[in-house]
Parts: structure tokens; C-alpha cells; sequence
């Protein structure tokens, strides 16, 4: 049997049950997994499982370069057509 994760205290509310978030709107299925995204059992505050501090600049940063990325491919593509139309 495996021994059950543990992760840190809640912020808000100090309890120890938490379980980890699989998904969410900002980051998908990987986000949540690159910043131990959890959620407490107790009074349902979402935190950094490891640190037991919120997320929010993590979500931010990662939100912002997802947009940048998304954007310099598109942008690429738009380009990429334009010089081909051009010859």
C-alpha cells in the first residue's frame, strides 16, 4: 500500500489534508503538476503543495509566457505566409 503524499499546511486554514489539483483553466494538465498545485480537503484554498504558499505569481508567469509563446507562433505563421504569397 502506498503511503499516502503529504503536503504542506494550508495557509488559510492550517490543515494538513490536501489533495493534489489535476487540472485547471490556467495551466491545463501540466501546470498544476509543474507547481504542486493542491487544494485543502478542509476549507478548499488552493496553494503550492511543497512550499504551502499560493500559486499566484507561478500562475501569472506561466499564463504570460504561454500567451507570448502562443503569440510568436502565430505571428510566425502569419509571417511565414506573407513572404510565401509574396514570391
Amino acid at each position: 500500500m502506498k503511503n499516502p503524499i503529504q503536503y504542506a499546511p494550508c495557509p488559510q486554514c492550517g490543515q494538513s489534508a490536501a489533495k493534489k489539483v489535476s487540472y485547471t483553466w490556467w495551466g491545463g494538465a501540466v501546470g498544476p503538476s509543474m507547481f504542486t498545485h493542491v487544494k485543502c480537503q478542509s476549507c478548499g484554498t488552493q496553494y503550492n503543495g511543497k512550499t504551502g504558499q499560493s500559486n499566484q505569481q507561478n500562475i501569472l508567469i506561466y499564463f504570460l509566457v504561454s500567451m507570448v509563446i502562443s503569440f510568436c507562433l502565430c505571428g510566425g505563421l502569419v509571417a511565414l505566409n506573407i513572404i510565401l504569397n509574396n514570391n
